[in-house]
């Protein structure tokens, strides 16, 4: 069973025609792409994006990526696609999901894994780095202030 993302946030992507195929389905190498603005748009709003990774020393590159097609996205549609933080403290784990947005169909389901890299040396590193943390977890107190907040 898939684990429950303790914070979440959504995107809306209209499937523009350069990422279709002669079929007019998605090319399923574009799904990627959408997986990354909903990531994006998760780390800005847990106040930690690529820029404040930069900025503090760390590179967190894609170690793991699971994609699960259900069915094809089309030229056109309005896809729904939802980023869930799952981990954060020793790895960034985030679950995603695809949708029709006008009928909440189901398209896809993926997950990625980023692991800390100090820039300084290159090194992998085996916990998260605590300015990470803090920011995830500041993020977090603020979003569910009345609970002693989500775990990992």
């Amino acid at each position: 069973m898939r684990a429950k993302g303790v914070y979440a946030t959504e995107i809306d992507v209209t499937v523009p025609f350069f990422d279709v195929d002669s079929m007019e389905v998605v090319w399923h190498g574009h799904y990627v792409k959408y997986l990354e603005v909903a990531r994006c748009a998760l780390l800005d709003e847990l106040g930690h994006n690529y820029v404040r990774m930069k900025e503090t020393g760390y590179a967190w590159p894609i170690i793991d990526l699971q994609l699960r097609y259900a069915r094809p996205a089309r030229f056109g549609q309005t896809l729904v696609v939802r980023a869930e933080l799952v981990e954060w403290r020793n790895r960034l784990k985030i679950h995603y999901t695809l949708s029709d947005a006008a009928t909440g169909e189901r398209l896809t389901r993926a997950s990625t894994i980023q692991v800390a890299v100090r820039l300084a040396d290159g090194e992998m590193l085996l916990v998260s780095p605590a300015v990470f943390v803090d920011d995830v977890e500041r993020h977090l107190a603020s979003s569910f202030p009345r609970s002693t907040g989500p775990t990992p």
